[in-house]
């Protein structure tokens, strides 16, 4: 279970006015073991800030996070990810000098992963193994095949605390659907925590709770039937879906 108490995250104001902005605003919540979050908002509202708070990427200003009751508070990033938390950025970062395996095997749960095994993870998220598990993971590769290499790389990790910032940026339509099944596979066949930050129909439509943010507060916090017709029926362009990703 992971618990958010009165998390807030601030930074010197761009100005030099002498007074912090405030990204995060106070949020407190609890994400059961197992659940398949999405995180939804207008443009700026603190989304992948929190995601990257959770994550330990960014030190939050105040407030205490606990997982499974202990408190990580002040646990770095590399201390979240031996303790069972993934995080897929939205702009993969590219390593020149490792291959894809080389990749696939640093991140797998499986010090003895195969190349058998790597190939199917690339399978899975829709790249022809045989094109990509000897590629440098650099400027070759492009911004959606560097996303669906990150991808599988967590599904080798198979953590407790999966989170994704936008993982359908940079997708085209066939490998959207693919990462839809993707998804969809995780939430049936692991009790792993998944959490997204979107704002695809189709991926707030499989989740079990939709947190809505704005301001850098928690708008809303439910369960998806209550939340995704009120995203839906909503004027703002910031929730609107693209008519091809439908």
């Amino acid at each position: 279970m992971l618990e958010l108490k009165n998390i807030s995250y601030k930074v010197p104001d761009e100005n030099g006015s002498g007074t912090d902005k405030v990204i995060l605003d106070n949020i407190s919540l609890t994400i059961d073991d197992g659940q398949f979050i999405v995180i939804t908002g207008p443009n700026g509202s603190g989304k992948s800030t929190l995601a990257k708070t959770i994550a330990g990427i960014y030190p939050a200003s105040s407030g205490s996070l606990f997982l499974d009751g202990k408190d990580i508070t002040e646990a770095s990033v590399t201390e979240r990810a031996k303790a069972g938390m993934s995080f897929a950025f939205q702009q993969p970062v590219r390593f020149k000098g490792l291959d894809v395996f080389d990749m696939l095997k640093l991140s797998s749960s499986n010090p003895d992963l195969t190349m058998a095994q790597a190939c199917a993870y690339l399978s899975e998220v829709g790249l022809c193994a045989r094109d990509y598990i000897n590629r440098e993971v650099d400027a070759s590769l492009s911004g959606g095949e560097l996303k669906r290499i990150e991808i599988a790389m967590i599904l080798a990790r198979n953590t407790k605390i999966s989170i994704f910032d936008e993982p359908e940026a940079g997708i085209d339509l066939w490998s959207f659907t693919n990462l839809i099944r993707v998804f969809e596979k995780i939430k049936k066949e692991t009790n792993g925590t998944i959490i997204i930050i979107s704002h695809q129909e189709r991926i707030l439509s499989i989740a079990d709770k939709i947190l809505v943010i704005e301001h850098g507060k928690v708008k809303k916090f439910a369960d998806r039937k209550e939340v995704l017709p009120e995203i839906l029926g909503t004027e703002s362009a910031s929730f609107s879906c693209n008519a091809a990703d439908k």
